[in-house]
């Protein structure tokens, strides 16, 4: 059975070659048999973050959309992640949008996604949630809502219900953009009475967290923050992929209809997070996602005022090995611009 260091430096090759897709399902089911037994807890104290009630051992995690149907779980966390998160997963199993509807820019080091929430529904996704070796590091669910016969004001509440007994932190994702009207769910009083039907139907939950989009304008990410302040979420995550094209893209699918990922995603991301965690002003906790290669790109999301940050495109592109390295440049990075530690920079931008 393959172990992670198989998985970066023999499969990876193989599975740049294929059909995106086919390689994400084929990576999963190796990590599914990996024999890596990594204790996360053994990060450099540095790292670690205390917050919410959870300890992070280091501020890396996995984004949603890796693992939507939470198939493996405990594999990823061994490999040295902070935190890992599942999901998207809806009320009901859904295919998603028709193929091909995920492309890599390889020129650009990123991917453009129009998936639609292709999962195998919330039965199956508890089941192996419940399953997850709690206390290993905190696990986070992301719920959405069906393309078809959806009512969000009754299926996120049910969602988070069924998720929150096994779930360190709950997210409602509102943002992906292949969803058609999801983003719509971001405005003031539709997300108001999402939030309120949550707290009716789930008083007793997890921290629950909002992803918004990174293509929010000023005034809206500031309605997003008063918004969640006020309907007693606990933080957001800033932020999922982008329907924007920003200039310089060199790759021939970069027209692709969908959401962009990877470093191309990382300067708007990061101007909303900035923006969301002055309008917070400390009332959430923010995590940051978009665009993460280096650990001076974890450095400048935390400095914007996230306390974690999330991975993905870098992910896939690098495997597990990405991890370690961004780690040990984190480590550096705080040394080089004066940090004793994690919890000592974050917000540091903003004072």
């Amino acid at each position: 059975m393959p172990d992670a260091g198989f998985l970066s430096a023999v499969a990876l090759p193989f599975l740049r070659r294929i059909d995106p897709e086919r390689a994400h399902a084929l990576a999963l089911h190796a990590l599914r048999l990996s024999l890596s037994v990594r204790d996360p807890r053994r990060d450099d104290p540095r790292l670690t973050v205390r917050t919410l009630g959870m300890t992070f051992w280091n501020p890396i995690g996995l984004a949603a959309g890796f693992d939507k149907d939470a198939a493996a779980l405990a594999p990823l966390a061994r490999l040295g992640f902070g935190f890992v998160e599942a999901g998207t997963v809806t009320p009901r199993p859904q295919a998603g949008n028709p193929r091909p509807r995920l492309f890599r820019l390889r020129e650009d080091f990123s991917v453009i996604n129009r998936m639609g929430f292709n999962n195998g529904g919330i039965d199956v996704f508890v089941r192996r949630l419940a399953a997850f070796p709690r206390g290993l590091v905190p696990v986070g669910a992301n719920v959405g809502i069906n393309k078809e016969g959806a009512d969000p004001e009754r299926d996120y509440p049910a969602l988070i219900a069924a998720v929150a007994p096994h779930a360190d932190y709950v997210v409602i994702n509102v943002s992906s953009p292949n969803t058609p009207g999801l983003r719509d769910l971001q405005a003031e009083a539709r997300l108001r009475v999402i939030l309120h039907s949550v707290n009716d139907a789930v008083p007793q939950r997890p921290s629950l967290f909002v992803k918004i989009a990174p293509d929010l304008s000023p005034e809206g990410v500031a309605s997003v923050v008063e918004t969640a302040v006020a309907g007693g979420a606990q933080g957001l995550i800033v932020s999922n992929t982008t329907i924007t094209r920003p200039a310089g893209l060199r790759s021939a699918q970069a027209r692709e209809t969908g959401g962009l990922s990877g470093p191309p995603l990382f300067e708007l991301s990061t101007g909303v997070l900035r923006q969301a965690a002055r309008q917070a002003a400390g009332r959430l906790l923010l995590i940051g996602v978009g665009g993460i290669v280096t650990g001076r790109d974890v450095l400048a999301k935390i400095r914007a005022g996230a306390s974690l940050v999330q991975l993905y495109t870098a992910f896939a592109y690098q495997g597990p090995a990405l991890i370690g390295r961004l780690k040990h440049e984190l480590l550096a990075a705080l040394d080089a611009e004066g940090f004793a530690t994690v919890r000592d920079a974050i917000g540091a931008d903003l004072r």
